[in-house]
């Protein structure tokens, strides 16, 4: 389980500063999950979807999302009955399960809110990791400060909850991105190599872009049918894809998903996350060997790339 740690540290505004107000916001987290989960946690733009939102009255749309050193995330946070609240941050340091630096602004009907510097540190070990969010703020329009304990302490609660029902394949695969993403996202050959050892697929529908979806079943080599439905809601040509998994055509949500493909050495670095829709769904996935058959897809997916 999850233990909050939640401590705050607060510098009060200047003399003078009336109209701005100053603070340094702390907050710590232990989580049950492997640093390199939480790191992909944080910062992959599918699952960050899927624990932005402090609470269930509050819905998050991305606009944007461009996780690397230089990039921004817009998002919209929208209450019912209330103007949308406008969330732009900036990527401004990306060390991999060490270390990330962020801006954000927050605005409101065109009215800057706050201004914010957010650093995250990252620790840990394969079994648990700790997670320390610095938050210097200058609050704008109105003092913010209460405002971003209670929002990022929601956050980085819902953040702890899904990293533990994450999970994450990687495998470097020796053949150039290009490749690599060619073999993914054509229609013809994903279905040839997709699924663990011994399964196929039977593709009833298929269209791989922003928007669509592939409607297919897997068969297990004893014959049993898993009827899938990928939703896709993010393609970025080469670099990274966002979909949604569901338990066969419009049935139930199964996890948010995406891939991340990244040079490396003259090879491809392919990320696999997955957040389950529940605690008890991630446990049953892990029972099943849900991580050996994620490897054997990718390997898979490295032996048809190499063989052609």
């Amino acid at each position: 389980m999850t233990r909050n740690l939640a401590t705050d540290s607060t510098i009060g505004a200047a003399p003078g500063d009336a109209g701005r107000r100053f603070a340094t916001l702390t907050f710590e987290r232990d989580v049950a999950a492997p640093i390199e989960v939480l790191w992909e946690a944080w910062t992959a733009p599918a699952a960050r979807a899927v624990w932005a939102a402090p609470s269930r009255s509050v819905t998050v749309d991305f606009v944007e999302a461009d996780t690397r050193v230089g990039g921004r995330e817009i998002s919209l946070c929208k209450v019912e009955g209330q103007p949308d609240i406008r969330c732009e941050n900036g990527w401004l340091v990306l060390q991999p399960a060490v270390r990330s630096v962020t801006y954000e602004v927050i605005s409101c009907e065109g009215v800057t809110q706050s201004a914010a510097l957010v650093t995250a540190d990252f620790s840990g070990t394969y079994e648990r990791s700790r997670l320390v969010v610095t938050v210097q703020l200058s609050s704008l329009a109105e003092d913010m400060e209460a405002g971003y304990r209670a929002g990022f302490g929601a956050g980085l609660d819902n953040l702890a909850a899904a990293a533990e029902r994450t999970m994450v394949l990687q495998r470097v695969i020796q053949a150039p991105r290009s490749v690599v993403w060619g073999a993914w996202m054509n229609p013809e050959t994903l279905p040839q190599w997709w699924g663990p050892d011994g399964f196929s697929c039977r593709t009833q529908r298929i269209d791989l872009r922003t928007g669509g979806e592939w409607v297919f079943d897997m068969i297990a080599p004893d014959g049993t049918v898993f009827p899938n439905h990928h939703l896709y809601v993010e393609v970025r040509p080469e670099e990274r894809i966002g979909y949604t998994l569901l338990w066969g055509e419009h049935g139930p949500k199964h996890a948010d998903a995406w891939v991340s493909f990244e040079e490396q050495d003259g090879g491809t670095n392919v990320t696999l996350g997955m957040v389950l829709s529940t605690a008890a769904e991630f446990q049953e996935a892990k029972a099943f060997g849900a991580v050996e058959l994620g490897l054997q897809t990718l390997g898979k997916l490295e032996r048809f790339v190499t063989s052609r």
